[in-house]
């Protein structure tokens, strides 16, 4: 036996006759004896009530003649206010007078009935009969159904609409409506069969001394089966327990799988075992006992200390709803208790689900890992969880452990010795890991919105005094650094401290570095000794990360990196100077002066990365550069030259004029050019049309940046190469014709000839002007349909172009070109300065000038007119040429029909301009006419002046004086108040734009 859940107590002795049946109303007992009388019996002492009393019951009157016959059974209907009797045939009387009220004479010879009290369905069995009955709600009785069965029935029970019987030694499940009969299963052989309806309507069946759970249509609920010592005559179910009548004694059995015995009562001569209202009654041959229900708090009691803490638990949801908070209380303390009980018996996961159950503070589950490290904390402990039934169980407090308590597990005791190394054995910490995991959502959830309230609270400005004094300060460097006051993330931070030294400790890195990657509240220096410690750089790097101590991690990150480079054996080899650009990424946006303070770091050893670590961290670029200027130069140009490669139209002012004082792309392109050239041209290898990665640089450079002296850059090219730069720098001194003709008769690339005076046309002020765009295509039409003009003389023209003026162009440093490209490029470099002395002054060189006539040129014969080029040209870019001008220069040869391309599109276009115009112009006239129509309108409007017409302006009369009418025709005002209005107007519009 477990404990004592009912408590016997003997109600009645000495009965003058044998017992028959016996019921209960109210707190009155009512016996049925077998000399047809009825004795009612009451307490002795508290004779009131609806409960049975625990205490002597006494002979309150006796019914004589209230069976001609035994009593076989009885029910009390308290619903109805019935007593429902089986003798010789089913009664019914009305209680409290036991009047009777209705007779079943078709029950005569009945032997067993069961009643459906939910809808007023009686249900008996008399030979091989089963009838149903149905109570009118007056006095009297119909018959509903009358169904025949194979034998007789022993026992039987509603079963929802259905009826449970049994038969002979078998089971069988009878249709109510329709009579159909479904066999079940066999009983036992020992005993009769037994059916017994349990609270939730399924049933309980008895095969010997074995009860089988089915449902209300006969099928197997669960494996598990109620078990007896003997088989049993009668079976009362009451709250969580089975009470079973045995031939030598009553088992009572917990409901609850394993379906233990709670307890066994010893009673000599049981005849009757029925359920009371609060008790069960127990009627012996002369006397009567009751089974009162022990308290739940005492069964609860009794259950946890002897260590049944899962039936205590069962015990405790029977509790009442109004003893809810009793009920938390005690839970959590069973919840505990069985928690210790597990712990100490090796099963730490499942005690870890108690502690889970109990809702027990962290810390108290923490104080069962004493080499855990806990931050301070202001938070009081709560023992009082535990001082309802754990007496004996001491709160396991522990004192938070500051920065200088020692980390490693050192006890006090020799004797502890072994107990702390079991606590923090690997499956110790394995069920700890899962215990914060599962405590942790909720926890982190409300730090999380605690610190949401307190941002807005400081976003509207609702800080009180009083309330911020309580409050915590999150900062941004780190939350363990600053006193919690704040219950959510104080245990947050407990929690969270906790869990990352248990992973540690079982060696789950990647979980340790997830932890810190997330949201998370450890203590900043608890965990930074720890992980140095311990040498977990890559969690101490995220710890600082997440705690927003960049600095701090980049210098860790150097010194791993140099450490690594060192290849000592202790260190992880995966520290490399890419981790420190990789940090840096997501800094650009936030401390772009961090970013370039350690960038200079691995510019040296990753150059590439880490400009375009600059490049795509969105970093301003004058901030770059003026760093870059600083602490880095010979790197400037490099970034620069990426820079603009990226993209050439997102360089600032600012920028382009540092480009045009160092001229560092230019110059160091040309070099390289100049080189590459001279030796191609020693091999006799050189093409103009050939393009090295230096050479495209410098192109784009030169036609990208206007800030440079062309004039300069012009004499360092040799006279018989590099024709495309020399037809770029002739552009940027507007010497159109002398590019073109570069363009056509050097490297006889029209399609580049085309694409430059597009570029012209485009980048042309808007509207274009035809002197300034339009004609760059006429230019271009010449210079196909002159081919006579020679280029022998276009060195000397561009001699010619350059005097010696404007020596002012600031030079680089020398020093800084010597690091760069070395002594052959400082020597070009000198060149190339030397050059720069001979500037000439734009503004003598006339744009109409170059896209005029170009008489300078010799002729070279044996040349012919380039008329396909022409025709091309004329085809393509017939919108932007002057139609007029471009067959004025034509050859009269020309055919009409090579020029449809040309003239088809123009003169279309033309035409549908025409119409336009004359539409615009008729719907012009129209309007004018409109107008003038209104106009018309508006003067004939007459406007009567009588003496009692005021002026809207100075509400004077009108008078004779001169007026003015507004043209709403109801306005009136002075014609002087009108011109002093309009006066006034002007000089407020005045002083409004001298303030602008």
């Amino acid at each position: 036996m477990v404990h004592n859940a009912y408590d016997s107590f003997e109600l009645l002795t000495n009965s003058p006759n044998k017992i028959d049946a016996i019921e209960s109303y109210g707190s009155k007992l009512l016996v049925a004896c077998s000399d047809g009388a009825l004795r009612i019996y009451a307490p002795e002492y508290h004779n009131h009530g609806d409960q049975l009393r625990k205490e002597p019951y006494a002979l309150e009157r006796t019914v004589n003649g209230f069976s001609k016959k035994p009593i076989l059974s009885m029910k009390v209907l308290a619903s109805r206010e019935l007593l429902l009797s089986l003798s010789e045939s089913i009664a019914f009387h009305r209680l409290p007078n036991l009047e009777t009220i209705a007779v079943l004479t078709k029950a005569k010879g009945a032997n067993v009935f069961d009643w459906d009290d939910r809808r007023g369905f009686l249900c008996f069995a008399r030979q091989k009969r089963v009838c149903i009955f149905r109570h009118d709600g007056g006095r009297g009785f119909v018959e509903v159904k009358d169904f025949g069965v194979s034998d007789t029935v022993k026992s039987m029970s509603w079963c929802g609409e259905n009826i449970c019987m049994g038969i002979r030694k078998e089971y069988w499940i009878l249709n109510a409506t329709n009579g159909a009969l479904s066999q079940v299963f066999p009983s036992g052989r020992l005993a009769p069969p037994l059916v017994v309806s349990l609270p939730s309507r399924e049933l309980l069946l008895w095969k010997d001394n074995i009860g089988v759970f089915v449902d209300q249509n006969g099928k197997h609920l669960q494996a598990e089966k109620l078990c007896w010592s003997e088989a049993p005559s009668v079976v009362v179910i009451q709250k969580s327990y089975a009470i079973a009548l045995l031939p030598r004694r009553i088992e009572i059995r917990s409901l609850r799988v394993p379906y233990s015995l709670i307890q066994a009562v010893v009673l000599q001569n049981v005849r009757h075992l029925i359920e009371s209202n609060n008790a069960i009654i127990v009627a012996l041959s002369n006397s009567v006992c009751a089974l009162f229900p022990v308290p739940l708090g005492a069964q609860i009691v009794q259950l946890t200390a002897s260590g049944n803490f899962e039936e205590a638990l069962a015990l405790c949801k029977l509790l009442p709803p109004e003893d809810s908070n009793l009920r938390a209380a005690k839970e959590g303390s069973i919840h505990i208790r069985y928690a210790h009980y597990l712990f100490d018996n090796g099963s730490y996961e499942e005690a870890m689900e108690q502690f889970l159950a109990s809702q027990v503070d962290i810390t108290y589950v923490l104080s069962l890992y004493p080499s855990i490290v806990l931050p301070k904390t202001s938070m009081v402990p709560e023992p009082e969880k535990l001082i309802d039934m754990s007496p004996d169980v001491p709160y396991l407090s522990r004192g938070s452990s500051g920065l200088s308590d020692d980390m490693e597990s050192s006890p006090d005791f020799d004797e502890h010795s072994a107990l702390e190394s079991k606590k923090m054995s690997h499956n110790t910490l394995k069920a700890l890991i899962k215990y914060l995991q599962k405590r942790r959502y909720s926890i982190i959830e409300k730090a999380t919105a605690e610190v949401t309230d307190e941002v807005v609270l400081d976003a509207v400005g609702d800080n009180y005094g009083a309330y911020d004094s309580g409050r915590f300060k999150k900062s941004s460097k780190g939350r363990g650094n600053i006193a919690i006051n704040s219950g959510a993330r104080e245990m947050a931070a407990i929690l969270d401290t906790a869990l990352l030294q248990a992973v540690l400790l079982t060696g789950q890195t990647s979980a340790a570095l997830e932890l810190l990657k997330g949201v998370n509240y450890c203590d900043l220096k608890i965990c930074e000794e720890i992980l140095q410690k311990w040498n977990h750089y890559s969690a101490l790097l995220e710890l600082y990360k997440c705690n927003g101590m960049h600095r701090e991690a980049l210098k860790l990150l150097h010194h791993l990196v140099e450490e690594s480079n060192q290849s000592q054996p202790e260190l992880n080899p995966k520290f490399k100077p890419e981790s420190i650009i990789e940090y840096l990424k997501p800094l650009c946006g936030t401390d772009p002066m961090l970013v370039l303070e350690f960038s200079m770091l691995v510019l040296e050893s990753c150059p590439t990365q880490t400009i375009e670590l600059f490049l795509s961290g969105n970093i301003p670029a004058d901030l770059v550069n003026s760093y870059l200027k600083q602490h880095a130069p010979c790197m400037q140009g490099r970034y620069l030259e990426l820079m603009l490669a990226m993209d050439e139209n997102g360089i600032s002012g600012n920028l382009q004029n540092e480009m045009v004082k160092s001229c560092i792309y230019v110059q160091i392109y040309l070099l390289e050019v100049l080189d590459w050239h001279a030796e191609l041209n020693a091999q006799e290898k050189w093409d103009e049309k050939a393009y090295s990665p230096s050479r495209k640089k410098l192109l784009s450079a030169l036609e990208s940046i206007s800030g440079y002296n062309p004039e300069s850059l012009l004499k360092c090219l040799p006279a018989d190469a590099l024709f495309e730069e020399r037809a770029l720098l002739l552009g940027k001194m507007n010497q159109h014709e002398l590019a073109l003709s570069l363009y056509v008769h050097k490297l006889h690339v029209p399609d580049l000839a085309l694409s430059y005076c597009d570029h012209v046309y485009e980048s042309a002020a808007h509207p274009p002007s035809i002197k300034s765009s339009g004609n760059i295509y006429l230019t271009l039409l010449q210079i196909y349909l002159n081919p006579q003009k020679t280029t022998k003389n276009f060195e000397k023209r561009i001699i010619n172009l350059v005097s010696p003026q404007n020596t002012n162009i600031p030079k680089i440093s020398s020093g800084t070109l010597v690091k760069a490209k070395g002594g052959r490029a400082t020597k070009k470099i000198a060149a190339i300065e030397g050059a720069e002395d001979i500037r000439v002054s734009l503004s003598g060189t006339d744009s109409s000038r170059s896209d005029g006539d170009a008489d300078e040129f010799g002729e070279e014969g044996g040349s012919t007119i380039m008329l396909d080029e022409v025709l091309d040209l004329l085809s393509k870019r017939w919108d932007r040429i002057n139609g007029a001008q471009a067959l004025k220069l034509l050859p009269k040869e020309t055919k009409l029909q090579n020029l449809l391309p040309f003239l088809g599109p123009l003169l279309k276009k033309s035409s549908e301009a025409y119409r336009n115009l004359s539409v615009i112009k008729s719907l012009r006239q129209s309007e004018n006419l409109q107008v003038k129509d209104e106009m018309y309108n508006r003067r004939k409007t007459v406007v009567k002046i009588t003496s009692d017409t005021t002026c809207a302006l100075c509400n004077k009369k009108i008078g004779t004086s001169v007026f003015a009418v507004y043209p709403n025709g109801q306005t009136i005002v002075h014609f002087v108040c009108f011109k002093d209005s309009q006066s006034m107007k002007a000089v407020a519009k005045g002083s409004a734009l001298r303030k602008r």
